[in-house]
């Protein structure tokens, strides 16, 4: 990954995975702190999908869901996954 200034050479910038405006390197830091809060984001939607997956797994092979049921708690997983993500966004 690679970060350059607006001011910088075009070739720097068509290059650069993220281009910031203004002087002062405080939008680098900003791309770093949101990226750290990204991961820490996506390790735990692993988690919730590791503990969901190891639950709801046995039950259904075991029969003990129908499929309706099965059905909406997928749905609901995948919902609380995503509300998870959009929750960084609401961080700042």
């Amino acid at each position: 990954a690679s970060m350059s200034p607006v001011a910088a050479s075009d070739v720097s910038r068509a290059a650069a995975g993220l281009v910031f405006t203004g002087e002062r390197l405080a939008p680098v830091l900003f791309a770093l702190e949101t990226a750290r809060m990204a991961r820490s984001r996506a390790l735990e939607n692993f988690g919730m999908a590791a503990v969901y997956n190891a639950v709801a797994v046995p039950v259904a092979l075991a029969g003990l869901v129908t499929p309706l049921i099965a059905a909406l708690a997928m749905s609901g997983s995948s919902i609380a996954v995503t509300l998870n993500a959009v929750r960084l966004r609401w961080a700042r």
